[in-house]
Formats: C-alpha cells, structure tokens, sequence
C-alpha cells in the first residue's frame, strides 16, 4: 500500500537533530520508565534523566500521549556501551542512540515505541539470513576487517544494517492488574493479542479485513502536532546508504507514524521497509502495518531510466526512498490491530 498524499514520508534525512515541524512548547514528559530500548527487554527503565525529559516534546490527544525526543549523534563512550548491549561487530557511523518517538495509553499502559537500540536489536546478527556482497570487496574488507575472502566479502551479520523494525510495543496492564503509565508490561512482538497474565497487544489479522482507512487520512485536517525522527543512518562505507527514520502527524481525530527503513547497496540492491501505525482517537484503535519491499539495483534504475529520467535524475532519483519504494515489489506484509476502549 503506498503512502497517502501527504503522509510522513521518509526520504534520506539529513543527519541532524532539528524539525521541520511545527514546534510547539516544550513540555516535561509524563512518559512511563516502562518503556523499553530494545525490542527483546522487558525490564523496567530507570526514569529519564532531566536532559532527555527537557528535550522530549508531547501532546495529548484524549485518550492518547504521543512523545518525540531529539538529541545529538551518541559520542564514543555510550556508542561503545551500546555496541556491547547489541553483540554487533559494527554499528552505523550515525547513532541517534537518545532519540525517541513514542505513542501511549495512559489509561491503560499500552504503548508502541521507536528508539534507534530498538531498530538494530533486530539487525540479524548471526549471519544465517541472507549474505550481501558489496562491490566494492576489497575497499571494504580493508577498511572493517582487514582481510578479505577471494574477491568477494561475507559478513557474519547484516553490514547492511536491515532492521525488521515494527517498534517496541508494551502491553496495557492485564485485568485488575492496576494500568496506568506505571505498569511494567512485556514486550510484545508476536502480535498474539491477549495472553495469561498480561494485557491486550497488537493481534495479526489473518482475515485481510483490516486495513489503514486511507480515504479518511486524505483529508485537509489540520494537523496539531507533527515531527521527523532520525534513528540512525550509515553510508555504508560510500557504497550505499542505510537510514531508520520516523515520521509522524497528528490531526484531531487520528494520526499516522511512519517508521521506515532505506537500504540502498548501490550496484546491488534496494530496500524500503515501512511500519505504519494508525490511531483513531475516537473508537481508541490503533492499526499496525507492516510492509517489505526489496529489488534489485540495476532493475530499480532501469526502472527509473524507462519512467524518462535523465541519467543525472535516475542518480538523484536514487537517493530518494518516496521515489523507489513504488517500484519495489513487496515481499512481506503483515497488519495487526487493537481496540484499547473500555468493554461496555
């Protein structure tokens, strides 16, 4: 499903902690501690420190709090620190490792977050899913490893920095559990809904039914608060480009978040892959759907080249995720919903 028009978008953003958005007051964020840093912890966080609350920009819309937080590039000493909490080789050259987009349900403790640990925890890292070779194999090998396999370089994780990114969803409290934005909830990414001993999460649809109602993100609403997010981005040593960003905009009576990854391995391949989440304030349902799209580099640019670019727009083209990821097939897709409103 493409984008609606004027949906957050994410082409290559530039590596900077400034808005394009609308900047209203900052204000102290009521975020609770439970939220988690990485998609597989369900340990409690300590409360932010007064830095990250005094950066961190809210808005309410009953019954929902959506919070965005944007910092600098991380410095070497927590780079190193979270290199070792994800047990990756290499991590991207721009961490936002502070930054944060976040969507609770104070009311119940339900919340869907996007932290840049998150995004990378779910970067393969044991080298068993697919093995991208860069053309550049010399180059490359000399410069991360200092050896090289014939001409050609295998990685035992994806330098590719692919995150498989649908956020970090807290569950709301189970009944009689208590709520509220002090509940300590696991975190859910099987999207199994309600199990024993915990609350509602995110369910996958198997009907097909469910889908993001585009006709009504259409709409000339007026949008009160919206931001751009960047997590991290690398250049893949020049080859390429790999950039987690997050996008959103909040109307009056819905919003709409767009997490999305661009993967550009230049003569080798292309990837977009987008989490949306949609929220109707109203009825209190939250939509998540996730999409892959992938091809192959010389197709995308033939593609570009056939659409009547010039050789320097096909080149520019390139850079731009909201200009190739119409002409990715789609590999994977998955939706998932949850209704958070009292049972009557």
């Amino acid at each position: 499903m493409d984008p609606p028009p004027n949906p957050p978008s994410a082409s290559r953003p530039a590596p900077s902690s400034s808005s394009t958005a609308p900047s209203p007051p900052v204000t102290s964020s009521p975020l609770p501690p439970t939220i988690p840093s990485s998609s597989t912890s369900t340990t409690p966080l300590r409360p932010p420190s007064p830095r990250l609350t005094l950066a961190t920009r809210t808005h309410t819309q009953p019954p929902f709090l959506i919070a965005t937080r944007k910092l600098p590039i991380l410095k070497a000493g927590p780079i190193e620190a979270l290199q070792t909490r994800l047990h990756l080789p290499a991590i991207p050259e721009m961490i936002f490792g502070d930054n944060l987009v976040c969507i609770a349900h104070p009311r119940t403790g339900w919340s869907v977050s996007f932290s840049a640990e998150g995004a990378l925890d779910t970067v393969d890292k044991t080298g068993t899913g697919e093995m991208l070779q860069v053309a550049y194999a010399r180059e490359w090998s000399r410069s991360r490893e200092g050896q090289q396999v014939g001409v050609e370089v295998v990685r035992r994780y994806d330098w590719s920095y692919s995150a498989v990114y649908k956020g970090d969803e807290v569950r709301a409290a189970a009944a009689g559990g208590g709520g509220g934005a002090d509940a300590v909830a696991g975190v859910d990414r099987d999207g199994k809904g309600e199990q024993p001993g915990m609350g509602k999460g995110l369910v996958v649809d198997e009907t097909g039914k469910t889908e993001i109602p585009i006709e009504l993100l259409k709409r000339r609403d007026p949008i009160l608060f919206a931001d751009e997010v960047v997590l991290y981005e690398s250049e893949l040593d020049d080859n390429g480009i790999s950039a987690v960003t997050v996008k959103l905009r909040v109307m009056q009576e819905r919003m709409l978040l767009l997490c999305r990854l661009f993967m550009r391995l230049d003569g080798v391949l292309v990837r977009v892959r987008d989490t949306r989440v949609y929220v109707e304030f109203g009825t209190e349902e939250v939509i998540r759907e996730y999409t892959a799209r992938e091809d192959k580099f010389e197709n995308v640019k033939r593609k570009l080249l056939m659409s009547g670019l010039t050789p320097d727009g096909v080149t520019v083209a390139l850079r731009d995720s909201n200009e190739v990821a119409p002409l990715l097939p789609v590999v994977e897709r998955t939706v998932e919903s949850l209704c958070l409103a009292d049972k009557s």
